[in-house]
């Protein structure tokens, strides 16, 4: 493959392809050629190249770490991966950091953290994420119950548009837009059909946004305007490159606060979890996490070597009670001085006493770190450690208002009691946001149990979508829930996804058939069997 005015490599032997064919989801899908750019040119280089031969299916798939869990960066064209070159962090000064989308963030966090600040919307796999992905997911995590998700820290985006040539996106007021509203352009071209799409629809797109307090399901449309500001990086944080190509971004960063506590919550069962939720979040804790006995048996086996005594604890109640304890709950209280953490979480812990819980206050940071680990690292220790069975993420994101959780949770798990024979689940995710991960581990080898995953995701999700919820609150579409959008959109919403896809990518270069045009049943016959 030559790509004029590429600098990049560009690689098309079977191992390259083969490694790219995979991220951290179900599926296999094998792309022709992985491309990798030295800066912005190259990747103006590789979108004309894309346009001159989008006739001949050509398109480009943006690929950072690959963490990603819905398929968002498979692709069977071309797949540009910004972390071998475009993984410079350009600047960071008080309160703002520019980086290139090939940063990892645990790169990142160091360079931050060297001037005291802190991007709070990174996820559990902030250890092998790269920043260009947070963007293009809307990524959350531990603290987005206090902070918000990725979008909320974007200030601009440098992006490469179907025209071929470098943008900057950032917040607009009345004047500036209505300046670009004015440009005889391609790009005031794009202002003009964008505002006038969200213009004419802003009761139905108001009417039609989760009211869960987040969603990475569609395109946020209704999150570009609100009658004063014109922003179009909320439109593009989340949209998984399928409008354009990120170059370059500019972080708001916060001052973290410099203590903290854990008050550990271990429940026997989830009857009175919703009245625990809401007496904890009374406290306004920076995060609330959760996990379930799997998970928790799961970091007790394989990390034993890693905190040795620490589990101590944990294995006397094991004894003490009979097993572990179905969850564990995680509520951080942070403060500017040690006395007001403490307070905080000793309140908490005497307001929920009342529903016979066994709680304890973690001492330290070194004593909360292995709470920590378990519900950081458990997805992974899934992926690597558990052999004969493969991790299946398919329904690996639902949210629903957390006051619907105690009866939401024994719904979901009755769902898959018909099938536990094929397979074992855990459950983790974030409590105090209603959003759970649940990820099965199966023997996809086999093409009886690879036919349970449409038959489950199919009631899963009309169970989400009776309480309101969304089927995916940060983890996006990608391959596995683009299929899904018009049962919790409609068809009118969809339509206007499409139509907005349009109008970044009239020709379909971008990241082609996620969030638009996806099918179940090209789905369903990616799904890897090994």
């Amino acid at each position: 493959m030559i790509i004029p005015n590429f600098k990049g490599e560009v690689e098309s032997d079977g191992a390259t392809r083969a490694k790219y064919s995979r991220d951290a989801s179900l599926f296999k899908v094998m792309p022709q050629a992985v491309v990798f750019p030295r800066n912005a040119s190259d990747v103006t280089a590789l979108v004309a190249f894309a346009n001159a031969n989008a006739h001949l299916g050509i398109s480009l798939t943006a690929r950072a770490a690959g963490t990603d869990m819905s398929g968002g960066p498979l692709t069977e064209s071309v797949v540009v991966d910004f972390t071998r070159h475009m993984n410079a962090i350009r600047e960071v000064r008080y309160g703002m950091a520019v980086a290139e989308p090939g940063v990892y963030y645990r790169d990142f966090e160091k360079a931050i953290a060297a001037q005291d600040f802190l991007l709070p919307s990174y996820t559990a796999s902030k250890a092998l994420c790269a920043v260009g992905g947070m963007v293009a997911n809307n990524s959350g995590g531990e603290k987005t119950l206090r902070y918000g998700k990725t979008a909320d820290y974007v200030r601009r985006l440098n992006v490469v548009l179907s025209d071929g040539k470098e943008y900057i996106l950032q917040p607009l007021n009345s004047m500036q837009l209505r300046a670009k509203l004015r440009q005889a352009d391609f790009e005031g071209g794009i202002y003009r059909d964008m505002y006038q799409l969200i213009t004419d629809n802003t009761a139905i797109l108001a009417a039609a946004k989760p009211r869960v307090s987040k969603n990475s399901a569609g395109y946020a449309l209704w999150d570009v305007y609100d009658g004063k500001i014109f922003d179009l990086t909320r439109l593009f944080s989340g949209s998984q490159g399928t409008l354009g190509i990120i170059t370059e971004i500019e972080f708001r960063t916060i001052r973290p606060k410099k203590y903290s506590r854990l008050l550990i919550i271990f429940l026997n069962d989830t009857k009175r979890l919703g009245d625990i939720v809401h007496g904890i979040l009374a406290f306004k804790p920076e995060s609330f996490e959760s996990y379930d006995n799997n998970t928790l048996w799961l970091g007790m086996r394989y990390m034993l070597f890693r905190f040795g005594l620490r589990f101590l604890p944990e294995m006397w109640m094991a004894v003490r009670n009979g097993g572990l304890p179905k969850l564990v709950l995680l509520a951080e209280f942070t403060g500017d001085s040690e006395e007001e953490t403490l307070a905080r979480a000793r309140q908490a812990m005497r307001d929920i006493r009342r529903f016979g819980c066994t709680m304890r206050i973690t001492n330290t940071v070194r004593d909360a770190e292995k709470y920590w680990a378990i519900r950081r690292e458990s997805f992974n220790l899934l992926r690597t450690k558990i052999r004969g069975r493969q991790t299946a993420p398919f329904v690996d994101d639902i949210i629903v208002l957390p006051e619907y959780l105690p009866t939401f949770l024994p719904e979901l798990n009755a769902l898959f009691t018909p099938y536990m024979a094929d397979m074992t689940y855990t459950i983790a995710g974030h409590a105090g946001d209603g959003n759970f991960h649940i990820i099965p581990l199966m023997d996809l080898s086999s093409a009886r149990v690879r036919q349970i995953i449409p038959v489950l995701m199919d009631a899963v999700y009309a169970l989400v979508m009776r309480y309101k919820g969304s089927i995916t609150a940060e983890h996006n579409d990608g391959i596995i829930r683009t299929p899904y959008l018009e049962q919790m959109y409609g068809k009118e919403i969809c339509a206007l996804f499409a139509k907005a896809k349009h109008i970044f990518d009239p020709k379909n270069i971008f990241n082609p058939n996620k969030k638009v045009g996806g099918t179940k049943e090209y789905a369903f016959t990616h799904i890897r069997t090994e």
